[in-house]
């Protein structure tokens, strides 16, 4: 049973069907996404869509990102309604051939909501941006968790590898300093990736939105 790790996905259907392809998910397969599904790319809708039908097929364990958090926030104020908008919500609403939020389905509502803060295995830890190395995952601050860039900090007290996105490698390969891996390859850019990493094997897969693929080996750090 492999366990597998994706990036932020950010909109981009083409690149993320494409990465399907390649990887060939399974049912025996542990899937952990690390959020922000949505905005900046063109294709939202499909994305989402397209991960509600693979938790019906394979264990999906879904993040929630910065841009998940907006988009839910959007719905309690206009300024926050605005704020989404300039953050790649318009590209989002636009996906759903929507002029409002009321154009989106509650059962994506519904996903965007069940994402979760984090996820721990036996060896790894994930989140969407990053983690206080010296603060218990249950403790951790939002803006934390959800907002702050990598900074290379010291391993976690926990032990454990850290596994996160939010901030965009754009050399389009995955940063890993050994304790912690990073696997926003910018995908939405003209010149990104998209990654899933097999966090056993250290093999990684990549996709981008012109279809094209490629696969490496996660070196040491």
């Amino acid at each position: 049973m492999r366990q597998l790790a994706i990036g932020d996905i950010h909109g981009c259907y083409r690149a993320l069907e494409a990465l399907a392809g390649q990887v060939a998910f399974t049912s025996a397969d542990t899937i952990i996404t690390l959020g922000d599904y949505v905005d900046r790319g063109p294709d939202s809708k499909k994305v989402v869509d397209f991960l509600i039908d693979l938790k019906k097929h394979a264990t999906l364990i879904t993040l929630r990102g910065n841009h998940e958090v907006m988009m839910m926030q959007s719905r309690s104020s206009l300024s926050n309604y605005k704020d989404w908008l300039a953050c790649g919500g318009a590209e989002t609403l636009e996906s759903y051939l929507a002029d409002g939020l009321g154009g989106i389905s509650e059962d994506h509502w519904n996903f965007i909501s069940a994402t979760k803060p984090y996820h721990e295995t036996e060896r790894d830890f994930f989140v969407h941006a990053n983690a206080y190395h010296d603060v218990p995952l249950e403790d951790q601050p939002d803006y934390r968790l959800y907002w702050d860039k990598f900074d290379h900090q010291p391993r976690h007290l926990s032990g454990k590898r850290m596994i996160c996105g939010h901030t965009p490698q754009k050399n389009g390969e995955p940063l890993n300093i050994g304790h912690a891996v990073c696997l926003d390859t910018w995908v939405y850019n003209s010149s990104g990736w998209l990654t899933c990493l097999d966090l056993q094997k250290g093999t990684y897969w990549q996709a981008n939105q012109k279809g094209q693929t490629r696969t490496d080996f996660l070196g040491a750090a």
